[in-house]
C-alpha cells in the first residue's frame, strides 16, 4: 500500500513538476485495398477508410489523458506509403490526393498524418517518381500532411539519384513557403534504414510488414531524466547511466499502460512503445541539457558524443526491461529547435554542423530541425543527405535529414517555426562545392555488412 501511493506521487511530480508526457498515440492506417484504377474511386476510398478507423481517436485519447492524469501532446495518424498506391496517377492528383490526406486529418481533429511516402532506396518507380514531383506543390499546399522518402539502407546502398532529386525537392518546398520560414521543409524527412512502426512526425508510416490497423506510441520524459539526474550530482557515470535507465523504464510502463488502454477501446491491436526522448521548448525539457547535467559545461564540446552515447544506451535498456513490444525508433532525439539546450549550444557556438552530424552516429536518428541559410545549394543539401545515409548504412542504424533551407535568411538570424517546432538559429554550409559528386549519380553499393545471410 504505502509502495502504492509512494508511486501515485512519483507520477503526480513527472507530470506537473517535470514535464512528462505522452508525445504521441498514433494510428497506423493498411490503405493498400483503396488502390484503384479510377482515381477519383480511389481518393475517396482512402478518404472514407482514414475517417472511419480513426473516426473516435481524438476522443479516445483525450478521454484516458483525463483518465489517468498525463498528458497526450499529438494523436496522430499514419498510412501506407502513399507511392504504392498511386498507380498512373498523375502529378496532379497526386497532390489532389495530399489534400484528401489534409481535410481527413482537419475532419478528424488530427495533428499530423505521415505516409505520403515513398520507399526509393534502390529504384524509383512510375508511381514513386509521381509522388516525388508532386512533393514540393504537396507540402507546399497542406498543413498537416508528412512525409518520409528512404534513399537507403544497410541492404541495398545508397539511391544517388534519388538522393540528388531530394535536394532539389527541399530546395522547391522551401521556395514556395519562403513566406512561411520555409515551412514545408519541417514536414519532410529523408531516411537511411526507416523502421515501419515509428509513431513520430514527420517521418511515420504504415509499413508492409504491418496489419489492417494499429496503435503505436511515443512517450517522451526529457525533463523525468533530467530531474533525476539533479538528485544525484555527484555519482558516478555508472550510477549515472543505472539512474537514466530505471528512469526510462518508469516513463516507459506509463505509456504502454495508456496506449494498451486507447487500442482496447478503439479494438485495434496495440502495436509498439517507442520510448525515444523527444525534448520540446519547454523549461528543462531538453536533451542538451542532459548531457550538461552529465557534465558538459555546453553541448556540442568535447565528450559530447560520449555522454550521448551513454543516456541512449541507458534509455533503451530500461525501455526494453519495461515492455515487450519496444519498436519505432527509441533512443534520444536531437531537433534543434525544439530543444533549448540545443540552440544555447548553436549561439554560444560550442555547438556546430559537424558536431551535430557525429552526434547521429550513437543516437536517433539524424540531422534534424536545422534551419539553414536560404542560399544553400540543392547539391550540398544532397551531399548531406548523403553523409547521413552513409552512417546509417555502415552502422545498420537508422539515419535521417530534415533540415529547412530559410529563404532570405543568413546564418547567425532566428527564425520561428511555431509550436512544437520552435525556434532556430540559422546555420551556415561548408562553402565548399559537393556538386560532381552529386551529379555522378548511381548508386553507392551496399556495404559488407550487408553480407549476413
Amino acid at each position: 500500500m504505502n509502495i502504492a501511493f509512494a508511486e501515485i506521487q512519483e507520477t503526480i511530480r513527472m507530470v506537473q513538476m517535470e514535464s512528462l508526457d505522452i508525445r504521441t498515440v498514433t494510428m497506423g492506417i493498411n490503405l493498400r485495398n483503396c488502390a484503384d484504377s479510377d482515381f477519383e474511386k480511389m481518393n475517396q476510398k482512402v478518404f472514407d477508410k482514414i475517417t472511419s478507423y480513426a473516426s473516435k481517436l481524438r476522443e479516445t485519447a483525450e478521454k484516458a489523458e483525463k483518465e489517468f492524469g498525463i498528458p497526450i501532446i499529438n494523436k496522430r495518424i499514419s498510412i501506407t506509403p502513399v507511392a504504392e498506391i498511386l498507380g498512373d496517377a498523375t502529378v496532379a492528383q497526386a497532390v489532389e490526393l495530399a489534400k484528401t490526406l489534409d481535410r481527413a486529418a482537419k475532419e478528424l481533429g488530427i495533428d499530423f498524418i505521415g505516409g505520403y511516402s515513398a520507399l526509393v532506396h534502390k529504384g524509383v518507380s512510375k508511381s514513386e517518381q509521381t509522388l516525388l514531383d508532386a512533393l514540393p506543390e504537396a507540402l507546399a499546399v497542406t498543413e498537416r500532411v508528412c512525409s518520409s522518402i528512404s534513399v537507403a539502407t544497410t541492404r541495398t546502398g545508397i539511391n544517388m539519384d534519388a538522393v540528388r532529386q531530394l535536394g532539389e525537392i527541399i530546395k522547391n518546398a522551401a521556395e514556395r513557403t519562403k513566406d512561411q520560414n520555409g515551412i514545408a521543409c519541417a514536414k519532410l524527412v529523408v531516411f537511411c534504414n526507416p523502421v515501419e512502426d515509428n509513431p513520430f512526425m514527420a517521418g511515420a508510416f504504415h509499413g508492409a510488414g504491418e496489419g489492417e490497423a494499429v496503435i503505436n506510441v511515443g512517450v517522451s520524459g526529457p525533463g523525468v531524466v533530467l530531474n533525476a539526474l539533479k538528485r544525484h550530482p555527484d555519482a558516478d557515470l555508472g550510477k549515472v547511466a543505472d539512474i537514466i535507465k530505471k528512469t526510462a523504464f518508469k516513463i516507459t510502463r506509463a505509456g504502454e499502460l495508456i496506449g494498451r488502454v486507447v487500442a482496447e477501446r478503439l479494438d485495434v491491436p496495440f502495436g509498439i512503445m517507442d520510448l525515444s526522448l523527444a525534448p520540446t521548448n519547454a523549461m528543462n525539457d531538453s536533451v542538451a541539457e542532459i548531457l550538461e547535467e552529465i557534465g558538459l559545461e555546453r553541448v556540442g564540446t568535447h565528450g559530447t558524443i560520449a555522454a550521448l552515447a551513454l543516456m541512449n544506451d541507458a534509455v533503451k535498456k530500461g525501455g526494453a526491461m519495461a515492455s515487450s513490444y519496444v519498436g519505432g525508433l527509441s533512443g534520444a532525439f536531437i531537433p534543434v529547435s525544439e530543444d533549448n539546450g540545443m540552440i544555447r549550444g548553436i549561439v554560444d557556438d560550442a555547438l556546430t554542423l559537424p558536431k551535430l552530424e557525429a552526434m547521429t552516429c550513437v543516437c536517433s536518428v539524424g540531422l534534424d530541425m536545422i534551419a539553414l541559410t536560404g542560399d544553400v545549394s540543392a547539391a550540398t543539401l544532397s551531399a548531406m543527405i548523403a553523409d547521413e545515409a552513409a552512417i546509417g548504412m555502415i552502422n545498420k542504424k537508422t539515419t535521417a535529414v530534415r533540415v529547412i533551407p530559410v529563404p532570405g535568411k543568413k546564418q547567425g538570424e532566428m527564425v520561428e517555426f511555431g509550436g512544437l517546432l520552435g525556434r532556430a538559429p540559422v546555420m551556415g554550409v561548408n562553402p565548399y562545392s559537393s556538386e560532381k559528386l552529386i551529379q555522378r549519380g548511381g548508386r553507392i553499393p551496399a556495404p559488407l555488412q550487408a553480407l549476413i545471410n
